[in-house]
């Protein structure tokens, strides 16, 4: 495992669109993800502890952020052939144990994860309602364990703000997690 960080917000950053399956097979583009007043892209893997240290945290803040409009949207584009517990089979099994309410998308040949620049898993892109980024932080101050359990909501936060204004917080901390497992 290779610790990386995010870059900061590129604010204004058009999101780019995709079209990925599910672990059944459905298609999913951005516009089917995206809420009324916007969404939120996520970088995620099955085996990553930094991912794993917040599975529960991000179902929580994901669920309440639907109720506010926007949405949200997983995607796993590590190399499966090198780490096959991060495959769809294994994915759905994640996303039914955790009860994700969103879509946990495979981007089996990687480019949806290049086009977004994405470098580690957990990696979050929150976009307004016109597709522009506005935050690229963390989720909160966990790192591979979580943090305490009143610990500030940085993202939920964040995206509470973008959407009831459009947008993000100009203070941000970058995320940290395991590296993208690039083929």
């Amino acid at each position: 495992m290779s610790l990386m960080y995010t870059p900061v917000c590129d604010f204004g950053w058009t999101a780019p669109d995709f079209c990925l399956p599910d672990p059944a097979g459905r298609q999913w583009t951005l516009k089917e993800c995206a809420g009324p007043r916007g969404v939120l892209v996520m970088f995620l893997s099955n085996h990553c502890p930094y991912v794993q240290a917040i599975l529960d945290r991000i179902v929580r803040d994901t669920t309440e952020l639907k109720g506010l409009g926007v949405g949200s949207v997983a995607i796993m584009s590590n190399d499966v052939a090198s780490y096959p517990s991060d495959g769809p089979t294994h994915m759905a099994e994640l996303a039914s144990q955790r009860g994700f309410s969103f879509p946990y998308l495979y981007d089996e040949d990687q480019s949806v994860a290049r086009a977004y620049g994405a470098v580690c898993t957990p990696d979050f892109f929150g976009f307004n309602a016109e597709m522009g980024l506005q935050y690229r932080g963390r989720l909160d101050g966990s790192g591979r364990s979580p943090a305490p359990g009143d610990a500030r909501r940085e993202l939920f936060e964040a995206m509470r703000q973008v959407a009831e204004t459009g947008f993000g917080p100009v203070e941000q901390q970058i995320s940290q997690g395991c590296s993208i497992k690039w083929r």
